[in-house]
């Protein structure tokens, strides 16, 4: 893969989870000074701690996020993975880019850490690669696995530091979690403010193009995270799911080799990122977990291209349409 092909361009994230953005190398050494028992060889920590073959669902890929959960133990290491990664984003050729985190995702287990010293953490490493030419905004996420008392607690807290924010996210497995019981929330979100965006359609459950709807109609959504289950004739509603999106104008945050890694789809090759972009839905490419996962949007690029066909000019489109549905 020739990935200077892309050097030229400049290039938008919309979708990069901040806490599992985390350098392999800064994770093993950061993962050594808490006690981990790390293994020696490469192979070995690749398979215990990173995301690089197909796993069986969404939900034991989060589970694997829990091992580099473990190294996001002080407000010292949040600046250095979020310094790191502005530093990553401007070798990949990123000019401007959204970041993502769940304060109660990285307060877990680490109970010392309240949410305005994990978040004084992320603002430090925004400053400490401030010098670099990438505009970056934060985004607050929502798990949908918590009670809503907790991501009532969470908005509370967004809504204290609304001039570092620029939006908010509900996240986390879909199945079994619908999205209906945080409308409140997100109104309130929007009513102060904030721009919204909503993982939804991610797995191809049965409920993947209700919960595109919904969050949509519901939540507000101006941008969807994945969403490319609508797509899917075999999921119900999708072909009017498609249709609708299509019609909204609402960007789908699209990340096709993450896709994969959670067996959403079997291949970069099957992603049916050609055919949303046929039915005139905005799409924007993504890595959502660069970290874990081990690769980068230069990768990403390239995966897409070579298994999909796309060009310099797709990725230019794709590109001015998230700089427009960019929150920043």
């Amino acid at each position: 893969m020739n990935s200077s092909r892309w050097a030229s361009l400049k290039k938008t994230e919309l979708h990069r989870h901040l806490d599992c953005s985390i350098r392999a190398s800064t994770l093993r050494e950061l993962l050594a000074l808490a006690g981990e028992s790390v293994p020696a060889s490469s192979s070995e920590f690749a398979a215990k701690y990173l995301v690089k073959e197909p796993m069986r669902d969404l939900g034991s890929v989060l589970g694997k996020f829990l091992a580099a959960q473990k190294a996001l133990s002080s407000r010292e290491v949040l600046a250095r993975i979020t310094r790191e990664c502005v530093e990553d984003a401007h070798a990949e050729g990123i000019d401007l880019m959204e970041l993502r985190y769940a304060p109660t995702f990285i307060q877990d287990g680490h109970e010392h850490m309240s949410f305005d010293e994990i978040h004084a953490g992320i603002l430090d490493g925004l400053k400490a690669s401030s010098h670099l030419p990438v505009k970056v905004g934060l985004i607050a996420i929502f798990q949908r696995i918590k009670p809503i008392k907790v991501a009532e607690n969470v908005l509370d807290f967004v809504l204290n530091h609304k001039d570092t924010f620029v939006g908010v996210d509900l996240a986390d497995d879909e199945d079994g979690f619908e999205p209906r019981p945080f409308e409140p929330l997100f109104a309130k979100a929007k009513a102060n403010g904030l721009r919204i965006t909503v993982h939804a359609g991610e797995a191809p459950i049965a409920s993947a193009a209700d919960n595109v709807r919904i969050a949509i109609d519901r939540l507000h959504a101006e941008r969807i995270g994945h969403g490319l289950q609508i797509a899917n004739p075999e999921i119900p509603r999708s072909r009017e799911t498609l249709e609708y999106v299509a019609k909204s104008g609402v960007l789908l945050e699209i990340c096709p080799t993450s896709n994969v890694l959670t067996n959403a789809v079997p291949s970069v090759a099957a992603h049916p990122l050609p055919k949303l972009r046929q039915a005139g839905v905005k799409v924007s490419i993504n890595t959502d977990d660069p970290g874990v996962f081990d690769f980068n949007l230069t990768h990403e690029y390239d995966a897409v291209a070579d298994a999909l066909g796309l060009t310099a000019s797709d990725f230019e489109t794709m590109n001015q349409d998230a700089r427009r549905a960019s929150f920043l």
